[in-house]
């Protein structure tokens, strides 16, 4: 660090350049797009849950006289802009529009048309928010934020109905399973990036309470009956352990910007942040957005890893094939 420092002070013209080809090399190295197809398809099973309960009271959020007007919709806190193709579908195609939209989010989640289907998407989920903004919580935001990254990158590249269609077209031994590709790092990257931002903000406010600098928060929180899922107030008789929990919690988040990024620190603050979302679904009861935070991380797992798991699976699922001949008939 120290030599680095002397030679930005010395040769700032050579550190510059250093500078430009670690950025380039950082956002548009070809990359293994098994990391990315896993995100997509994990946030495209969430979109499909979560929409799916959308469904459960179709007409009381989207119909012509829902619990949500336009003129309610559009005074929502926060709302600047508000269009959304809901406002213009009929009460006689509710269900039509609806089966549509959950057919593009399976497309998308299974990666056929992913470039289309992607961006088909991101401006459903976009409608569906912008209709109903008072029913707007984290899980909605993790959703709209992956979403448009997935559509921006090459999402498609692996895991995908379009990456198996493609090898089949040209021939399983001719083109190899995965196609590195600086689309794919891109998506993965940007998606690394913002999760670093969540994390740090998240933690930066909550030291505006005073609760978390004296361990108090995490008590407020599981001593509340609107929320609690599980009784833990028996942690009343053990402050420590409170208190422990509250300043852990905190180191994390502040220090997942940093930590994440060494190979060495990144398994340890990953593991940290399963606890902390499995934590909160478990005694808050917020299991889907626990569980879109942990697809957000898995955009740090190593696609090495992932691809020695996916090409493992795909050999136990390949069915078994006849041989073929001389002639191209099966051999007997």
């Amino acid at each position: 660090m120290r030599a680095l420092i002397l030679q930005a002070a010395l040769y700032p013209w050579r550190f510059a350049g250093w500078l430009g080809r670690e950025w380039n090399a950082f956002w548009h190295t070809p990359a293994d797009p098994v990391g990315l197809g896993m995100v997509r398809v994990t946030t495209g099973l969430m979109l499909l849950y979560s929409h799916a309960v959308w469904g459960l009271e179709l007409e009381d959020f989207f119909g012509k006289y829902g619990w949500v007007d336009r003129a309610l919709a559009e005074s929502a806190p926060g709302v600047d802009y508000n269009y959304s193709f809901w406002w213009y579908v009929p009460d006689a195609w509710l269900w039509p529009v609806y089966a549509a939209t959950m057919a593009v989010y399976a497309a998308f989640t299974a990666g056929l048309w992913t470039r289309a289907s992607s961006i088909l998407a991101f401006i459903t989920l976009v409608s569906y928010v912008q209709r109903v903004p008072e029913a707007l919580f984290g899980l909605d935001k993790l959703e709209i934020v992956l979403t448009f990254y997935l559509a921006v990158g090459a999402s498609g590249g692996a895991v995908s109905v379009d990456a198996w269609r493609r090898r089949r077209k040209n021939g399983p031994k001719s083109t190899p399973a995965w196609t590195p590709s600086a689309g794919a790092n891109l998506g993965q990257r940007l998606i690394q990036v913002h999760m670093c931002i969540i994390y740090l903000f998240a933690g930066l406010d909550k030291l505006r309470g005073i609760s978390w600098w004296t361990g108090n928060a995490l008590w407020l929180a599981l001593a509340n009956n609107e929320y609690r899922t599980i009784d833990m107030t028996w942690l009343a008789w053990h402050p420590w352990a409170l208190n422990l929990l509250c300043h852990v919690s905190i180191a994390l988040e502040l220090s997942f910007c940093v930590l994440v990024w060494f190979p060495m620190w990144r398994p340890i603050i990953l593991l940290g942040m399963v606890g902390l979302h499995v934590g909160i679904a478990a005694t808050l009861g917020l299991w889907t957005f626990s569980l879109i935070m942990l697809v957000g991380c898995a955009a740090f797992l190593p696609n090495e890893g992932l691809r020695l798991a996916v090409d493992a699976l795909a050999r136990r699922l390949e069915p078994l094939r006849p041989a073929a001949g001389a002639a191209g008939r099966p051999r007997a």
